[in-house]
């Protein structure tokens, strides 16, 4: 039986709440193992929705599934749906393309993966991708990706130098500019402060304030004051089962579940 406590509408500002993305009904499986459990959750537009759960739970698989970086690696399947809005696109349809999908739904790793290409061509590497040949409309969006990314001020002066000369912290806004280039409708952050510094790490989390003004983002995140402090929405997961999801404040301070009040307060996980 899935445990799932939900009630997305308590104690919200009087703006309407738009989907952006959803999960119904689904499971994943590697191999014969069932690693997600018939879940079903929303994903709010341009809000911040945190993952938390103890290792193995199942949130990094939840989360890659959104944009079906499963489908890079044998003997894995899909069940049910991730319906994603306005166009009310099932992204688990064979019939659709998964490098559109990850142009539409960007992903940013644990560890910073600059590509071993200048700072300029890793932002501009989507749109290449995309058979973009205007160079103006290229250099145009590399900039604006850039700030969008609060990195611009500090390499506007060397764009053609190795990405792998930046700095930790520097080198994760890159990984961000470059999914921001091609207008992406939803952001996955797998742990993307995990490999930074406290100084770094703080850039980052302000930058995610800033940036869920223009695009969705999921997270997943082990650091639970993390998850307060960025997010707007919360979801527990324990063994592949969405525990319970609501508010951030209603999660931290009167949990509905007693296994996610034992998660929180640190008796268990």
């Amino acid at each position: 039986m899935q445990h799932i406590s939900t009630n997305p509408q308590a104690n919200i500002e009087e703006v309407p709440l738009t989907l952006k993305a959803e999960a119904r009904d689904f499971s994943f499986y590697y191999g014969d193992f069932n690693a997600i459990k018939k879940v079903s959750m929303p994903i709010y537009e341009k809000k911040v929705t945190a993952l938390i759960g103890p290792s193995g739970c199942g949130k990094s698989t939840l989360l890659r599934s959104f944009n079906r970086m499963h489908d890079l690696y044998p003997d894995t399947r899909y069940q049910g749906h991730i319906d994603f809005y306005p166009d009310e696109t099932n992204l688990l349809d064979p019939k659709v393309d998964p490098i559109e999908v990850r142009m539409r739904i960007g992903m940013v790793f644990q560890k910073p993966n600059p590509f071993p290409k200048s700072i300029f061509e890793n932002v501009a590497y989507g749109l290449r991708l995309r058979k973009e040949k205007s160079k103006s409309y290229i250099e145009d969006r590399v900039e604006q990706a850039l700030k969008d990314a609060a990195l611009w001020g500090e390499v506007k002066d060397r764009l053609h130098n190795q990405a792998t000369a930046l700095s930790g912290g520097q080198q994760q806004r890159l990984c961000i500019a470059r999914c921001l280039a091609t207008d992406p409708e939803l952001l996955l952050f797998d742990e993307p402060t995990s490999a930074l510094d406290p100084i770094a790490t703080a850039s980052i989390e302000d930058l995610i304030h800033q940036l869920k003004e223009k695009v969705t983002i999921l997270i997943v995140t082990h650091n639970m004051y993390q998850a307060t402090r960025v997010s707007d929405y919360t979801a527990y997961m324990f063994m592949g089962e969405l525990i319970e999801f609501g508010e951030t404040i209603q999660i931290f301070t009167t949990p509905q579940r007693a296994e996610t009040e034992a998660y929180i307060t640190g008796r268990f996980g």
